[in-house]
């Protein structure tokens, strides 16, 4: 951003002057008196040297704790990020981009995002993919949205779905007029014989995860029959570098597949900004909310990209949109595509691979300190295990020594995660203190 200079004091007077306006207090004399502040009203501290603010800036960044030990995932992970990914999303050309409503000139953003929507449709094995959303929940929540039909307004989500996602599900279902219902869980797994007795002429969709919330793989290929055998969509919510081992969502039969992008070169960063991956049949391609990038040709017949399927009045007439999904994550989409470019194939199987061998290492070693698996079946990288002490004693623990461990997810009840990122070492002393605190 160095080369960014906002306007100075002159230019905005001749930029008022220009609109035909005296000042600000003209610009913005038509909202009410009580809406606006009276100058001086903010109070604000003086401005500080770029010395200063840094200086404070690193104090205020030394209240974080800050894990070097981390084996907690749960919707966000920690994966190696090739130096390569933000050296080309770091472009100040990419970073200021907006979006790209002038194809004619705009056409390296869009076609970064379309190379973004077909690498999405090879990694879920789908036929079309939108410009991506704001995340993973709201990913899924649109594609709740998606499979509403008249007569058809009833969704089911399964309780081994990530409780953040069921929220903003339920959040959108009852801005929508759907209705959500949740599928129960046994034993780490959704049933799929209360699915079976759930499932009616009113259900629209099913929307399950794989992996799970619970790390555990369902059983899709059953979850599908039954959906499409009552006349209901298949949304599936998958953790991406799983798709590098496991069957693709397409492969599954799912009409939808949703699901959180942060693992695909996305820093952890606090939460944000991430985005949510759509993608679907031919069938369904024109219900996708948000940007879908096309490829055409030009007057000259070269290759060339638009946007396409929607108008634009998609997203500015809200009392018409099926969705008022109004933006796309474009840098974060960008950085994805980046991300799959570098690794490539082998590379996303090799991190996937990495991340389950770790999981079974973690697994073991937890086993002998008296942390037991309380799911059995297969899994990817996560897992909840009972404790043998209190887990807030365990986990108290591992803080003291750098080390996050397993989110609390039932009494006494912890979900690990491991990535390619975790090294022996760092299992065996995590086993190792684990063991300490048995003993104490």
């Amino acid at each position: 951003m160095g080369s960014y200079i906002p306007s100075s004091p002159q230019e905005q007077q001749e930029m008022l002057r220009a609109a035909g306006f005296s000042g600000f207090d003209a610009l913005y004399a038509d909202l009410p008196p009580q809406l606006r502040l009276a100058p001086g009203a903010l109070d604000l501290p003086a401005g500080l040297s770029e010395l200063e603010m840094r200086a404070q800036m690193e104090r205020l960044a030394g209240q974080n704790t800050v894990f070097p030990h981390l084996f907690r995932g749960a919707g966000a992970y920690r994966h190696y990020i090739p130096a390569i990914v933000q050296s080309v999303v770091g472009k100040e050309e990419f970073v200021t981009a907006y979006t790209p409503y002038q194809a004619e000139i705009s056409q390296g953003i869009l076609q970064s995002i379309f190379e973004y929507q077909t690498m999405i449709c090879e990694l879920t094995g789908m036929e079309a993919s939108n410009a991506s959303v704001y995340d993973g929940a709201t990913a899924a929540a649109e594609a709740l949205a998606m499979c509403k039909e008249r007569g058809r307004t009833v969704a089911l989500v399964s309780a081994a779905a990530q409780p953040q996602v069921r929220s903003v599900l339920a959040a959108y279902c009852f801005g929508s007029g759907m209705e959500l219902r949740l599928i129960p869980e046994r034993e780490g797994r959704t049933d799929l014989d209360a699915l079976a007795g759930l499932l009616g002429s009113s259900v629209a969709c099913v929307y399950l995860q794989q992996p799970n919330f619970y790390g555990c793989l369902e059983d899709c290929a059953r979850a599908a029959e039954l959906a499409h055998g009552a006349g209901a969509k298949l949304i599936l919510g998958c953790n991406p570098i799983s798709l590098a081992l496991l069957k693709s969502p397409g492969e599954y039969g799912a009409d939808v597949a949703v699901g959180e992008g942060q693992p695909l070169g996305l820093p952890l960063a606090f939460g944000g900004p991430y985005l949510g991956f759509m993608a679907t049949t031919k069938a369904l391609m024109r219900r996708l909310p948000g940007r879908i990038v096309g490829q055409t040709a030009d007057a000259d017949g070269k290759r060339a990209y638009v946007l396409t399927l929607q108008a634009r009045e998609q997203h500015i007439r809200r009392e018409k949109a099926s969705s008022n999904i109004c933006s796309n994550q474009a840098l974060c989409a960008m950085t994805a595509a980046a991300y799959l470019s570098a690794m490539g194939a082998e590379g996303l199987t090799r991190v996937a691979q990495h991340c389950m061998a770790n999981a079974r290492l973690l697994e073991a070693a937890l086993a002998g300190a008296g942390y037991s698996r309380k799911h059995a079946g297969p899994y990817f990288h996560e897992f909840v295990t009972t404790c043998p002490v209190p887990a807030a004693q365990a986990l108290r623990a591992l803080e003291a020594q750098g080390y996050l461990g397993g989110l609390p997810v039932g009494e006494n009840e912890l979900l690990w995660c491991a990535t390619e990122l975790n090294t022996p070492e760092e299992i065996e002393t995590l086993a190792a203190i684990l063991k300490e605190v048995g003993k104490a």
